[in-house]
């Protein structure tokens, strides 16, 4: 019986954590301690190891186990270092002889019978294990193909424990796992829904084209089956095309959060919709350890809130501050963590609550209080962080006959075109796209000629606009001309900007 120290990982946020679990076996009272601020999940990991081991046909002695898992002041959870105990206790019982896995990383839940389960993470974790110079990492063979994407480590993916042994004793063979990057990325688009399925609404789509270009919040306003779902729900369709390192970001996420599925890696931006009865944790996230919540999730991509005002308010109010920041940080007594989420919000309401104010088919039967207090639940400072609020009317039946109407392949071609202009006069900066102008670069890009500042002050006067309200025509307005290809704001794209803050005439 002997010391013995196995690399393996836990996650904090988006990052992984190199632990130690060191393994001593010793004569006394017999004993099986899991030191170094374990959560409850590892505490019984003795138990779901002990019994693998048995049934692998390995004796567990009767002896004094002590497990430390170092750096012994951060709290740890999951079931992710089921693996790398059992192999240290094996390799303290002489069972496993390799004695060389200082570049080795070990990391998968193990089942009673000795199987070893997928576990959520695994990418943000190989991404991690390069800044400490690790060359292996021995992961369930579930989770193999997406730890392969990380090119630069050899990917061990093993089924079972008699396996794992059997490998480290240098029994059998085992190949690191390889993925083609570029047969994964070819095959991003798979996309069901098109913009060509849209019948009419014709303005409405301009500004959504708009919104896409420039990565601006959107909420549109309109009867029932004017659209608003339709049209929101095809959005990620003519969104800019997702960059490599997007895609990491967003597989990150999503791995940690357990939402991949199938998939190896995220190729197409999200749409995120949850119900209206979340909660704030759950929009925004949460948990004792946090975890990514549906804003996160929605990361370069969108997150639509249909039926905006059925949500509760107060959920509501929690995305004041990710909107601006473009993260949100959790604390909790467990840990503090940052995740990122740059996302669209986009948004749709009806006019009042019946839903038929302003309607050509049906009258509205609300009073003008019922109209005042439901209006009144999207609180100002929300909806002052809308850059574009668009009317949706309903469709005539003559537009319902149309046909051949523009693709989304067609529309995200002009705004791959507008991206591109901002990827490139912004690429001294720390951002992308006209949505995170700062005030000092919006000095410099969204400076208006004479005529053009009367007529902005004309409209900030009249309705009483805040410096947000501002700020957000002046991007709107400075995007329009990115898809004009126009180096300078001309009045017509202010014009235009002008007017989608529809909410702010009302």
């Amino acid at each position: 019986m002997s010391l013995s120290i196995v690399k393996s990982m836990s996650l904090q946020g988006l990052d992984g954590v190199l632990i130690n679990v060191e393994v001593d076996i010793s004569a006394g009272m017999p004993t099986w301690e899991v030191v170094g601020l374990p959560d409850a999940s590892i505490r019984e990991s003795k138990e779901r190891v002990r019994t693998a081991i048995k049934n692998c046909g390995y004796e567990v002695l009767s002896r004094k186990y002590i497990i430390n898992l170092s750096p012994a002041n951060l709290k740890k959870e999951g079931s992710m270092l089921d693996l790398a105990i059992a192999v240290g206790i094996l390799r303290s019982m002489d069972v496993i002889t390799e004695s060389n896995l200082e570049n080795t990383i070990i990391v998968g839940e193990i089942s009673l019978n000795g199987r070893i389960n997928k576990i959520n993470g695994i990418l943000p974790i190989c991404i991690e294990s390069l800044k400490y110079g690790v060359k292996r990492v021995i992961v369930p063979k579930e989770n193999a193909k997406e730890a392969a994407i990380v090119s630069e480590i050899e990917v061990i993916g093993v089924s079972n424990l008699k396996e794992v042994i059997q490998y480290l004793n240098e029994e059998i063979a085992i190949k690191g796992e390889k993925v083609d990057l570029e047969e994964i990325l070819k095959n991003n688009n798979s996309q069901k829904l098109d913009f060509s399925e849209v019948k009419g609404q014709e303005t409405i789509k301009r500004a959504l084209e708009i919104a896409a270009a420039g990565g601006h919040n959107c909420i549109m306003i309109g009867s029932p089956g004017s659209g608003k779902t339709m049209m929101a729900t095809r959005l990620p369709t003519i969104l800019p095309d997702l960059t490599f390192e997007e895609s990491l970001e967003i597989t990150k996420i999503h791995s940690i959060a357990g939402k991949l599925g199938e998939n190896t890696l995220v190729t197409e931006r999200p749409f995120r919709s949850p119900h209206h009865t979340i909660s704030a944790n759950g929009l925004i996230g949460g948990g004792k350890i946090p975890k990514p919540g549906e804003i996160s999730l929605s990361h370069y991509g969108v997150l639509f809130l249909d039926e905006l005002l059925e949500f509760h308010r107060n959920t509501l109010e929690v995305l004041r501050g990710p909107l601006e920041d473009r993260m949100v940080t959790i604390s909790r007594v467990g840990a503090s963590l940052t995740y990122p989420c740059n996302f669209m919000l986009v948004a749709s309401m009806n006019p009042c609550p019946c839903g038929y104010l302003g309607s050509k088919e049906k009258k509205c039967s609300c009073t003008q209080k019922q109209r005042e207090n439901y209006r009144a639940k999207l609180s100002g400072p929300l909806l002052d962080r809308f850059d574009i609020h668009i009317q949706v009317p309903s469709v005539d039946y003559k537009k319902l006959e149309m046909r051949n109407n523009e693709t989304s392949e067609t529309i995200r071609k002009r705004i791959n075109q507008a991206r591109n202009i901002q990827i490139e006069r912004y690429k001294d900066s720390e951002i992308f796209s006209n949505a995170e102008l700062t005030p000092k670069l919006m000095e410099k890009y969204c400076a208006l000629d004479k005529e053009s500042n009367l007529l902005l002050s004309q409209f900030f006067e009249k309705l009483n606009l805040s410096a947000r309200a501002y700020s957000k025509i002046l991007k709107v307005a400075r995007t329009i001309a990115d898809l004009d290809n126009c180096e300078k704001i001309e009045k017509m794209h202010l014009m235009e900007a002008i007017q989608y803050r529809s909410l702010d005439r009302i």
